[in-house]
């Protein structure tokens, strides 16, 4: 799980997350995203899925990366337990 935690730690990581979660895509369409270079954005993406949260998947010369959204969910149900926060219940209503 601290993997997971250090993957989610890097604000690059974390965009990279919310683009795919509208659908897989291939490595240069995420690059096209970012103001990095190519190595660097390999290197994130490497950090993704050691944590489980990509896998890329080889079609013909590029690499599509797809979100393991159950590990994401996992993640943070492990967070919200952590810190006794019930995700069901509402927020208090100000008094004001």
């Amino acid at each position: 799980m601290n993997l997971v935690y250090e993957a989610l730690a890097h604000p690059t990581r974390r965009q990279i997350i919310a683009l795919l979660r509208r659908g897989d895509l291939p490595a240069g369409e995420i690059a096209a995203h970012f103001d990095i270079a190519k190595p660097t954005l390999s290197g994130h993406l490497r950090v993704l899925r050691e944590a489980g949260l990509v896998i890329g998947e080889r079609h013909g010369t590029s690499i599509v990366y797809s979100l393991q959204l159950s590990l994401l969910e996992e993640s943070l149900a492990a967070l919200l337990d952590l810190f006794k926060i019930d995700s069901a219940r509402s927020p208090e209503p100000d008094p004001n």
